[in-house]
């Protein structure tokens, strides 16, 4: 797609991102996977234990014709709590935490200027890490569409489905 942009995002359970952003319009793909680590091919198994370093991200593709990276970003500080270090509800570990992994200089700047916007917004400070985008792994299979597959699942009762209902409260003219 010649309007077509990535950026990886990291902010807890991978679930709760993809689910959020394949509502999205204008995002064309999403994929589970880890990214910020040390090792390849890192599993789920290896991810969780909290020791390789690797975050649980969300690779997400999108027209920046029909949505902006900086739209994108604020429905990210929306959906999750950029002022937790390393935990996201009672998901603790590195590998929950709020991270920006940008794809070029641009994004870097747009998400610099969004985060200034957003810091008001919260009562501690923003600990969300910017850094730039490292090999991004997909996560296995029974992970991707992890909500879709698994609506009645009891942390997507409880924890996606919340993160989804507030997308569409906050952005109603962003869903696809």
């Amino acid at each position: 797609m010649e309007h077509s942009q990535t950026v990886i995002l990291g902010g807890g359970c991978f679930w709760c991102l993809e689910a959020v952003f394949e509502d999205v319009k204008g995002v064309t793909s999403v994929e589970s996977g880890y990214a910020g680590g040390v090792g390849e091919n890192p599993t789920y198994e290896q991810v969780s234990t909290g020791k390789t370093g690797y975050a649980e991200v969300v690779k997400v593709t999108f027209d920046e014709h029909i949505v902006t990276l900086e739209k994108l970003l604020n429905i990210f500080f929306a959906i999750h709590d950029p002022t937790s270090l390393n935990q996201q509800g009672n998901d603790i570990g590195t590998q929950y935490r709020s991270v920006i992994f940008y794809t070029d200089d641009a994004q870097k700047e747009i998400a610099q200027k969004v985060m200034q916007e957003e810091a008001p917004k919260f009562n501690k400070p923003i600990v969300t890490e910017l850094a730039p985008a490292p090999v991004f792994y997909k996560a296995e299979a029974y992970h991707q569409d992890y909500f879709k597959k698994n609506p009645y699942q009891g942390y997507c009762v409880y924890v996606v489905k919340p993160k989804v209902e507030k997308f569409l409260q906050k952005f109603p003219t962003l869903k696809k």
